[in-house]
């Protein structure tokens, strides 16, 4: 029992990762589904696009307690068997309650939509990235060898993990030389770009609300759209970056 803390908080911190995994391979990169795709009323991109932000901003909440957690319960610290063990059961675990919840019970994803065999995707990807993590974590978990790096280490290189899942998952694409903004409504599109120092902006596209744009700013700091009437920024932290990996 003595080690008992540090496994769940390392559980949780693997629950995280599991969640970013997903959000960064399925809804940005690969972009199969989006955390809302099969919810009524929420046909609108740009509100699948925003939920997803919100769920990576919910996968930061969960990363940070955890690594919290962890930092405070160093002093019983496990070894690293039982560390990576409960790492990959927590990355298992998310795939699992993502499967029974969001896949089956409340039917609001899948994991590959344009599939003529969703079920076959799901169960696949329930036993591959849920059940394989789990079950090699338990094994990993019973070897011997409870030695490792120092508490104070160990913590340092989960943190890196976590909080580099999460820098990612609020990149744009390397190759994306475009800002979407979010807008409050009534807000207009180029005198948001006007107030921000933004003048010299292209505007490339908007839609018919003018309530989102997409913009090439020429430079400048993104964040200072926020103070002419912004919502949203991609390329300015969470929960704005999963905005500028979605194909319009």
């Amino acid at each position: 029992m003595r080690h008992s803390s540090w496994i769940r908080w390392t559980a949780l911190l693997g629950f995280a990762l599991g969640g970013f995994f997903d959000g960064i391979l399925l809804h940005q990169i690969l972009q199969w589904h989006h955390l809302l795709s099969l919810v009524p009323g929420m046909e609108d991109l740009r509100l699948q696009i925003l939920w997803d932000g919100w769920f990576h901003a919910l996968m930061y909440a969960l990363a940070a307690l955890a690594l919290i957690g962890l930092w405070r319960g160093r002093g019983s610290a496990a070894g690293t068997n039982p560390t990576l063990g409960a790492l990959l059961a927590g990355f298992g675990g998310w795939h699992v309650a993502d499967a029974i919840l969001s896949h089956w019970l409340l039917g609001i994803h899948r994991i590959k939509l344009d599939s003529a065999a969703p079920l076959a995707w799901d169960l696949g990807w329930f036993a591959a990235l849920g059940l394989g993590p789990i079950l090699l974590g338990w094994m990993i978990a019973r070897r011997p060898g409870q030695g490792g790096p120092p508490p104070a280490v160990t913590v340092a290189l989960l943190a890196a993990v976590g909080l580099g899942a999460g820098i990612w998952a609020a990149q744009p694409p390397a190759d994306q030389p475009f800002t979407t903004i979010v807008l409050a409504p009534g807000v207009d599109p180029e005198t948001a770009l006007d107030r921000a120092g933004f003048a010299q902006a292209d505007l490339i596209w908007s839609d018919p609300l003018s309530q989102v744009a997409v913009a090439r700013l020429n430079g400048g700091d993104p964040w200072r759209l926020y103070l002419a009437g912004a919502l949203l920024v991609s390329g300015s932290g969470v929960p704005a970056g999963c905005f500028n990996w979605a194909r319009v």
